[in-house]
Formats: structure tokens, C-alpha cells, sequence
């Protein structure tokens, strides 16, 4: 899972054309100069900004304010892989957390969800271990003698 989140200082706009990477949600209705290079990113990658996905009021967007506490900016973003975007829930700015800088804190709500394929598993360990050739005589003095060398492999890397 590749996510990428940070100061890209790029306004995302609502612009058509960049559509399969970003939402239509986006604070700004117009793209700056920036854009083009994140919407590279994001298209040579094969990720989606998910910060431009989310319908929130404009003051869970805003990343930035300006000093004439006028202007507000959406620069901040959260790219993640197309193939797990679902994972996200939600990505919104909090203005209240102190964190010594004039940006906002950009939180992202997201979920993993792993899966064990039974067949697999059981099918690799019955392949990996074939405890039956152990009854034969044969065999299994090969098996210690294996055995016996990569303890001592592991010793001699340990010391």
C-alpha cells in the first residue's frame, strides 16, 4: 500500500480533465501551477487525491490561512494507490491542534481489512512439511544432518 501525504503545495481544482485522480469536492475551483505536477504523480503512480473526494464545509477543507486571515488554500493533500482508495473513510482538516506552524492538521480516518486464503495456506504447509519421509531411516539422517548445519550457520552468524 503506497499513501503519500504532506505539503504538496498545489491547489487541486474541480478541472475535468484531471478527473480519474481527484474528487469533485475540491476547495478550489481552479487549479494553481503546481497541479500538473501532482496530477502527474498521481496518474504515472497510479494513485488517487483523496482529500479532494470527502463533501465537507469549506472550513474542514482549508489547510492554510493566509495572514490577512482572509484567504484560505487547500495545499495540503493525501494520496494513496488507486487499488486501496476504498480504505479511506474520511480526510479533514482540524484548525484547533497547536502544531507550531500556519498549517492546519490533516487527519485521515482509514481501514485495513487483511485476508487469509485457507486453501493456501494449509496446501503450502502440507508441501513444506512431508512428515511421512521422516519414517524412513534414510531420509530422516539427512533431515538432522540439514538440521545440524543451519543451527550452526545461525551460531557462527551470532557470534
Amino acid at each position: 500500500m503506497k499513501i503519500l501525504l504532506g505539503d504538496f503545495n498545489a491547489r487541486v481544482g474541480r478541472e475535468n480533465i484531471f478527473k480519474p485522480t481527484r474528487g469533485n469536492v475540491s476547495l478550489h475551483q481552479n487549479s494553481s501551477n503546481n497541479r500538473v505536477r501532482i496530477v502527474n504523480l498521481a496518474t504515472s503512480k497510479s494513485l488517487v487525491v483523496k482529500s479532494t473526494v470527502f463533501p465537507l464545509r469549506n472550513i474542514q477543507k482549508f489547510t492554510l490561512t493566509a495572514p490577512d486571515w482572509k484567504t484560505h488554500n487547500q495545499i495540503d493533500h493525501i494520496l494513496i494507490d488507486r487499488r486501496w482508495h476504498s480504505g479511506i473513510l474520511d480526510v479533514r482538516s482540524f484548525r484547533g491542534a497547536d502544531c507550531d506552524t500556519d498549517h492546519f492538521l490533516v487527519v485521515a480516518k482509514f481501514r485495513e481489512s487483511m485476508a487469509v486464503i485457507k486453501r493456501a495456506a494449509q496446501k503450502f504447509d502440507r508441501e513444506r512439511f512431508n512428515l511421512r519421509n521422516l519414517i524412513e531411516l534414510e531420509l530422516r539422517k539427512q533431515y538432522q544432518i540439514e538440521i545440524k548445519n543451519r543451527c550452526a550457520a545461525l551460531g557462527n552468524l551470532i557470534d
